[in-house]
């Protein structure tokens, strides 16, 4: 099975204020860089097969911090996981688009959406494009493979949404934080969400198993755990040296999958 690490950019200084777009030279502000060098060293334990980002700047940059900790592996820019484009409403105050009449469609109805004005992409266009190249690099790789795609905020959700089989208007009840990790497996038959908005867990139920559990071929990679399953892990082992599994569950520090505490579901790119 594949397994495919989609993190979004960390922060800059108009994210969650102006719905930035394909603005060029919008870079990671401070806290976005300390987001990007933290995530870095949190998945320095895992290998990956590649490095793909968006071509936009801040996404190259949070992408390029996590190449800087692998001995030179190099970044390979995808333009198919770049933003939705936004067309007229590119560059404009969060603010001001609240008002539109299209924003009410965009949150309840985002399949019938596409954007005003010259380049304007539909919301369905922007899926099936970033779906496909999920669904090419997958092949590319290979079903052994771990690697990492970065992108933004409505592209991730609505590769999530394809994962669970989901309708493209149901992708606004998910939520993808700045520099957040969202893990996704795709086996034969159907992918697993494995992770979703973590902006704090560890990588030890990612890393390959030296027994060869985790690379079984046939229909058995592809089930649903019944009952729960293990968490990838032994039941009975320590995880990070404690034993602290419940119903094949880790326990997760308080805060470590927290959300932005966002009151809706809002594109904010």
């Amino acid at each position: 099975m594949t397994t495919v690490l989609l993190v979004r950019h960390g922060l800059t200084a108009t994210t969650g204020h102006v719905l930035t777009g394909w603005t060029p030279g919008i870079p990671l502000d401070d806290r976005g860089q300390a987001q990007a060098a933290a995530l870095a060293a949190r998945l320095a334990p895992l290998p990956l097969a590649a490095i793909v980002s968006s071509p936009l700047e801040r996404c190259q940059q949070t992408a390029a911090a996590i190449a800087a900790t692998r001995d030179g592996q190099q970044v390979i820019t995808e333009e198919r996981v770049g933003e939705c484009r936004y067309g007229d409403w590119t560059g404009q105050p969060l603010k001001k688009l609240v008002r539109e009449q299209l924003w009410r469609v965009v949150q309840a109805h985002p399949s019938a959406v596409t954007f005003p004005g010259p380049g304007g992409e539909s919301m369905p266009d922007m899926q099936h494009r970033a779906v496909a190249a999920v669904r090419d690099w997958n092949a590319r790789l290979g079903k052994d493979a771990t690697y990492l795609i970065c992108s933004h905020g409505d592209v991730i959700k609505a590769i999530v949404a394809d994962s669970l089989g989901l309708h493209l208007d149901q992708c606004q009840r998910i939520q993808a934080d700045p520099c957040s990790l969202t893990v996704i497996r795709y086996t034969p038959l159907r992918p697993f969400l494995v992770r979703m908005n973590d902006r704090g867990g560890g990588v030890d139920d990612l890393m390959p198993r030296a027994d060869g559990h985790a690379r079984d071929r046939g229909a058995a990679q592809s089930d649903a755990a019944v009952g729960g399953g293990s968490g990838g892990a032994d039941p009975g082992a320590p995880v990070n040296g404690r034993a602290d599994m419940v119903n094949g569950a880790s326990s997760i520090p308080a805060g470590a999958a927290a959300t932005s505490g966002q009151p809706s579901a809002d594109t904010r790119g």
